[in-house]
């Protein structure tokens, strides 16, 4: 009896030390990682959402801070002025994972600049499709963002990727979680903006 209450404490010392060593090397890389997702992944992206923009869009951004939650908004310079916000967001697609979306929104008339997915686990050849079909994502450029974003079959604009169409709607949905976002924090959005603009000026 003796023995196992001592094995059982030496395995409760080992699992915490386990975890607390796992829970710091997490933290460690967790920012190098944001990094090489930032230059290598969503940068590309953000910049041809922004194409033409003066300065750098990955450097002109802030993160916008919910009650649980933390999202990062890009900022698109044109004319001097902050015309245009990007921001990720995810939809729940046919993968394991969710499919997620920067959606670039234009700040003067709330229409949605343009969308691209960032990173997915869709079956390459038809959902994965969302990312290299550059005629799907097409579709969202101009569309309001202040309306919810759905393919055609549910009564919305979005021609759906043929056999693709679980896909689609998690596209669909990940900008309408964007856009609804943007319509409730506009103000603070647009105000944030400005500030990182004149930051980077």
């Amino acid at each position: 009896m003796r023995n196992l209450i001592k094995m059982v404490v030496v395995m409760t010392i080992l699992s915490a030390l386990s975890g607390g060593l796992l829970a710091g090397v997490r933290g460690a890389v967790r920012e190098r990682i944001k990094g090489q997702e930032l230059a290598f992944l969503k940068g590309p992206a953000i910049k041809e959402l922004m194409k033409g923009a003066q300065g750098d869009p990955v450097e002109s951004r802030f993160t916008l801070k919910g009650k649980d939650t933390e999202t990062v908004v890009f900022v698109g310079v044109f004319d001097g002025k902050p015309t245009a916000v990007a921001l990720e967001a995810s939809g729940k697609g046919y993968g394991k994972t969710p499919v997620s979306v920067l959606t670039a929104i234009n700040l003067a008339d709330d229409t949605i600049r343009g969308v691209a997915v960032t990173t997915h686990s869709e079956t390459p050849g038809l959902g994965a499709r969302a990312k290299t079909d550059p005629s799907f994502a097409k579709g969202f450029a101009g569309l309001s963002a202040l309306e919810p974003v759905k393919v055609k079959a549910e009564g919305g604009k979005i021609d759906a990727l043929s056999g693709a169409t679980i896909t689609s709607k998690g596209v669909c949905m990940a900008v309408t979680r964007a856009c609804e976002l943007y319509r409730s924090q506009k103000a603070e959005i647009v105000k944030q903006a400005e500030s990182a603009a004149k930051g980077k000026a």
